[in-house]
């Protein structure tokens, strides 16, 4: 008995987000179609010049954004970006540097020695606890 197996698929919104690309600056043929698990390690390991160029101008996801921000999605958010932004404006953000950006900046770094203070504590007691047995 043979088994043969199917190929895995995955819809378009899925694709761009493994990419880091926004769905609805694709091409029509990308969004209306579904992608295999192939097609996208071939995208991945060898963009085609559409993927290239969006990921190095734009416009960009909100994680995306908020990467090149140095804040967090929420933060967006609350500074009211909604929309997918250009690598362009992301630059011309940075220069203004609005005050809720240096805010969500801070913020975001607090949260980053927040998450290693706890890291730390939890190895330390880990090691204790390894200590005990």
């Amino acid at each position: 008995m043979t088994s043969h197996q199917t190929t895995q698929t995955m819809k378009p919104a899925t694709a761009a987000k493994k990419l880091g690309v926004y769905l609805e600056a694709t091409p029509a043929e990308f969004q209306e179609g579904v992608v295999s698990r192939a097609e996208l390690a071939a995208l991945q390991s060898e963009p085609p010049e559409w993927l290239r160029e969006l990921r190095r101008d734009g416009p960009h996801p909100r994680p995306v954004v908020a990467a090149k921000l140095g804040v967090s999605i929420s933060g967006l958010a609350r500074g009211g970006v909604t929309e997918a932004l250009t690598t362009e404006q992301i630059e011309a953000l940075k220069q203004d540097d609005p005050g809720w950006l240096r805010k969500e900046r801070a913020t975001q770094a607090e949260v980053r020695k927040e998450t290693v203070r706890i890291k730390e504590r939890n190895a330390e007691r880990g090691g204790k606890e390894q200590d005990r047995s």
